[in-house]
């Protein structure tokens, strides 16, 4: 990780306004892209645009209390999960004014993907939230893989993993969040 990107995190978790702007501008070019990427997997039923996602978040997480990002990989896993946060929120207020409307989320690269209408968006979330609290690093990884549109080899290198383990994270984080969204109990 860029030693500088680290001493910003460092100090921004410290407290500094300064350092959280001075973070924040350092990625935003990486965290447009992030959210270019969550709204192309939102459809085009979703009339947010990149930056208001992007500031929106912002603002979200510069809220929070007692947030803590050791290292880069964490905080665009963060950054990730609260743009999915603020979609979910839109898409579930865009469906109240829309019934019928669906909008398609897999998690497929190869065999064993799933699909979810607008009305089970929220149950995904719920299940990747379920997810962390049992499995963080598994969490991570589709936050990282699904949510960012990092390739596995790249998720492998934030976290200091090798490529194999991202790619057995992987897998197993799909089939427990298949589980939980075809049997909720």
């Amino acid at each position: 990780m860029d030693r500088a990107i680290a001493d910003l995190i460092t100090a921004a978790e410290a407290g500094s306004p300064e350092a959280s702007r001075h973070l924040f501008a350092a990625l935003y070019d990486e965290l447009h892209r992030l959210a270019e990427r969550q709204l192309r997997r939102g459809g085009a039923e979703l009339t947010l645009g990149a930056t208001t996602l992007l500031h929106e978040a912002y603002l979200d997480i510069a809220g929070r209390e007692g947030v803590h990002f050791p290292d880069r990989a964490r905080f665009l896993g963060y950054a990730a999960r609260a743009m999915r946060g603020l979609l979910i929120d839109h898409a579930r207020r865009a469906g109240a004014q829309k019934r019928g409307r669906a909008l398609a989320v897999t998690l497929t690269e190869g065999a064993g993907g799933f699909a979810a209408p607008a009305a089970e968006l929220g149950r995904l979330s719920d299940a990747l939230d379920e997810l962390a609290a049992i499995e963080p690093a598994l969490a991570e990884v589709v936050d990282l893989h699904f949510f960012c549109g990092y390739a596995l080899g790249e998720i492998a290198a934030l976290r200091d993993v090798s490529e194999r383990t991202v790619q057995r994270d992987w897998r197993k984080a799909r089939l427990l969040l298949h589980r939980a969204m075809v049997d909720p109990s």
